[in-house]
């Protein structure tokens, strides 16, 4: 079953290739939506997929790529949006 969530990430995410790692992994998972940086210095991402994809990247997204220092994540259930690809939003 498909679902979306969106997905906050809070800790040291924002210079350390936070946002090119999740790409990589969503597309390896087969999940679509988008990631971006926010100014408060925190990742934000939105994702669609099935369950258990999600649950291994929402897994992932905890630790993230090696020189990222994640604090928490934070994942709200949200409305489909039907995205087609995943992508790195400025």
């Amino acid at each position: 079953m498909k679902k979306h969530f969106n997905i906050t990430i809070k800790g040291l995410v924002q210079g350390v290739y936070y946002r090119g790692a999740t790409k990589m992994m969503a597309e390896e998972l087969g999940i679509y939506g988008f990631v971006r940086n926010e100014p408060n210095g925190d990742v934000y991402a939105e994702a669609e997929g099935e369950e258990e994809k999600l649950q291994e990247f929402i897994k992932w997204c905890k630790h993230g790529p090696e020189r990222a220092e994640v604090k928490e994540v934070i994942v709200k259930e949200g409305e489909e949006k039907n995205f087609k690809t995943f992508e790195v939003r400025r």
